[in-house]
This record gives C-alpha cells, sequence and structure tokens, in this order.
C-alpha cells in the first residue's frame, strides 16, 4: 500500500512479488534496483563484449558501461515525460527506478564475446530449447540470480520489473524455426504473471505481433538501448581507428539516403573537429526529448497505467538512431578484425559446451570435476533431464566473462597453460 501512496501511477498490482518482501523506507521498485546493482550476474558485465573485447582497452565500452548508459538515459526519459506529459502530474508520474532497474537488467543475460558468443550458444542449445539473450535475463532475474541454501532462485522482482525487461513475449516453439526472439519454453508462468493469465487476443499471434507488445517501462528502456548503442559504438568505433571521415563518407555517397543528410553532415562535422564524444552526447539529448506518452487501447489496459500508456518516438529521431546503427554495423561490427575475434569467441564456446557436455549429459554421469561445485550439485539433481542439464551448462557458459571463458579454455585445451593452484 506505501506504493501506491507514494505514487498513484502505479497499484498494488505492479508491485506484486511472487514471494512477499519485508518493507523498509524503500518503493518496490527501489528495492529491485538495488538488489540489481549488488549482485556478482551485474558485476560481471564489466568483463563482458560490448563492441570490442573487454580489456583490450580500459576506455572502450563494456557490457556493464553501456547498461549504466542505458539507466541514465530511460531514467531522463521517465524524467522527461514527468515534466512534459500533459496525462501525468505530480503524484502519478513514471517511476524512474523502475525505468533504471529495466535497464540495468537488460543485458546481464548476455552470454561472453557479444552477439557472436549469443548466436553460438543458441546453436548449441538448438536440441534443449535454444538460448536468447532477453530470455536469458529473465531466467537469471526470475530463477537463479541469487543462492538461498545452496539453490538459486531469482531476486523476486515485482510484476512491472518482469514486465519491464520482457521484450519478447513468443515462446520457444510457438514459430516454425524461431531463430532469435523468444522466451524459453518453461518461462510461460512469467507470461502469465504479467498478463495477470489472460488469453492473447488473435491479433496478438506468436511471433512479431506479441513480441511488440510490451509495457510501457519496456518500451522506454528498449529506446534508451537503442539510443545508447547506435551513438556510443560510433565513438568507440572512432577511438578505435574504424570510422574515419573519409570512411564515413564513403559510406554515405553509398548508402545515405537524401533525408540523412543532416545527420551525416553532424557526424561528419564532429570527425573533422575531432570532437566526436561531446557531439554524440550532445545527441542523447535530442533523442529522450522525441518521445511523447499516448493512450493505449489493449487487452491489459484496464489493469495497469502501464499498459493503457506507451510512448511513440518522432519519425526523424527513429531515422538518425537507425542511421548511426547501419554505421556502426558496416564500419565497425563487419570489419576482418572485430569479425575474426567474435569467430575466435565462438569456437572456443564451442568446444567447452562440447567438452562439458560429454562430462555431463552422457549416460553415466561425470568422469572428471570439470564445473565447479554449486553448478555440479546443480547438474545433479535427480528431477533434472538431458535438457535440463543442458540448460545449466548454459548457465554457466552465459555467466562467464570473456577473460574467464578465456582462461577456462586455455586450462582444458592449452597444455602450457594453468597450475593446480589457480583459483580460477
Amino acid at each position: 500500500m506505501a506504493d501506491r501512496l507514494h505514487n498513484a501511477f502505479y497499484s498494488e498490482f505492479d508491485t506484486e512479488q511472487s514471494e512477499p518482501a519485508a518493507q523498509d523506507y524503500r518503493t518496490s521498485f527501489r528495492r529491485n534496483r538495488d538488489r540489481l546493482i549488488h549482485n556478482a550476474a551485474f558485476r560481471r558485465l564489466q568483463g563482458k563484449t560490448q563492441v570490442f573485447l573487454s580489456g583490450e582497452y580500459d576506455f572502450y565500452r563494456t557490457r556493464l558501461t553501456h547498461s549504466i548508459e542505458v539507466a541514465q538515459i530511460a531514467s531522463s526519459i521517465g524524467h522527461f515525460l514527468n515534466h512534459s506529459a500533459p496525462q501525468l502530474s505530480p503524484g502519478c508520474q513514471i517511476d524512474p527506478d523502475l525505468c533504471e532497474a529495466a535497464a540495468l537488467a537488460h543485458d546481464i543475460g548476455h552470454p561472453p564475446f557479444g552477439h557472436a558468443g549469443e548466436g553460438t550458444l543458441h546453436r548449441l542449445m538448438q536440441p534443449f530449447g535454444g538460448f536468447e539473450g532477453n530470455a536469458q535475463t529473465l531466467r537469471l532475474i526470475g530463477q537463479t540470480i541469487f543462492t538461498s541454501g545452496g539453490r538459486r532462485r531469482g531476486l523476486n522482482p515485482t510484476r512491472a520489473l518482469v514486465d519491464a525487461v520482457m521484450k519478447y513475449k513468443t515462446l520457444w516453439g510457438e514459430v516454425p524455426a524461431q531463430r532469435k526472439h523468444f522466451l524459453y519454453a518453461d518461462q510461460q508462468p512469467f507470461v502469465d504473471f504479467v498478463c495477470a493469465g489472460r488469453p492473447w487476443p488473435a491479433d496478438l499471434a506468436p511471433g512479431a505481433p506479441r513480441n511488440q507488445f510490451r509495457s510501457l517501462e519496456c518500451q522506454i528502456m528498449d529506446w534508451a538501448d537503442d539510443t545508447a548503442y547506435s551513438l556510443n559504438d560510433i565513438v568507440d568505433g572512432v577511438h578505435a581507428g574504424f570510422v574515419t571521415l573519409g570512411g564515413v563518407e564513403r559510406w554515405a555517397e553509398a548508402n545515405a539516403a537524401p533525408e540523412d543528410r543532416e545527420a551525416v553532415g553532424y557526424l561528419r562535422d564532429a570527425l573533422r573537429h575531432g570532437d566526436v564524444e561531446r557531439a554524440m552526447n550532445r545527441r542523447i539529448g535530442r533523442l529522450v526529448e522525441s518521445v511523447r506518452l499516448v493512450e493505449r487501447d489493449n487487452f491489459l489496459a484496464d489493469l495497469s497505467n502501464r499498459w493503457r500508456f506507451g510512448i511513440t518516438v518522432a519519425v526523424d529521431a527513429r531515422r538518425e538512431q537507425q542511421l548511426f546503427a547501419r554505421i556502426a554495423t558496416d564500419l565497425v561490427f563487419r570489419s576482418p578484425q572485430v569479425c575474426q575475434l567474435e569467430h575466435k569467441g565462438g569456437f572456443m564456446l564451442t568446444r567447452l559446451f562440447e567438452t562439458l557436455s560429454a562430462h555431463y549429459l552422457a549416460a553415466g554421469g561425470p568422469r572428471l570435476h570439470l564445473l565447479s561445485a554449486d553448478f555440479e550439485a546443480e547438474i545433479r539433481r535427480p528431477e533434472l533431464d538431458e535438457a535440463g542439464r543442458a540448460r545449466i551448462l548454459c548457465d554457466y557458459l552465459a555467466g562467464m566473462t570473456d577473460g574467464f571463458a578465456s582462461r577456462i579454455y586455455k586450462r582444458l585445451f592449452d597444455a602450457d597453460f594453468g597450475s593446480i593452484v589457480d583459483l580460477v
């Protein structure tokens, strides 16, 4: 009740949790945010690739710094709408802590080695239900992020936070040969939780229609993520020498439309003046202020303001964001240097998965203790079938940092690396 009195935009329905939680001076959303920050899964993001392998240099973004930037932008969008949207008023506003928590959590399920790591794990997990970064994030915050009595469980998130990180609502297997944008098949209870058990209407079929049905805070988080990576990947690309004035001009000549002239010119001017980082930071404010609050009509709008309201983004702002994302993709992510490192990361994850599978998925049980004691205890649970054990192995690999995965790979396959006195 205290949360509702604090902010009338949300009700007890939004703050409900799967388990009763002790109350203190914080709102439920702030407690969720605080638990995320003080958690090992969040800290491990400092060692996971954003654009370039973590550890390359000390000023490139990692998944951690990216998540912090997304959280700041998401919080700013919430504050901007609270001050500008006529539908909101003091005491009935979007909660910036909820927006921030969703943004801090949005990448914790991503594996080492960036998108290559995600694609590799999905390929390896095809027989066992696939792998998806967003589904893994939901698995962490809802099921496995904490330990309690030697067993893993989630952080007891509110309904609003679960929905804010749930970008996709199609389950694995509902769409034939689905390569991405799904939840795991056993995550139906999370969908039932956020949708209050209501059946999906016919116009929200599995796949794109259902995956685009997102709560207000999920939309805010997603636009904050788009804003952060499209602008900041350009900045990191400039620092690394991939994005140059000549390269942008050649790219624009071949790919830019007349409507892109202003944004391309802005980037060219910044490159000429050696002021790209500050120029891109100024652009963030423009994309934040391109957001407007709109009222929606859908099958859950009567239950919560999070579904009654949504956001729209100005067409020119969306086009600019997509332009910068395309430049980063073509000039940075498709460069031979980055692709070669991604290939190496995928190769290492493949060999690790195959080796661990031979020990822990084959009949007869493990012959050697290749996993830590807590993961071995998990994988030996008698109720698990082969797919369940494979999911535990996937949890182990997805939770690795780039550096940890490289060290384990070397210890297993490099005859000159490793010692019995190594701690990790």
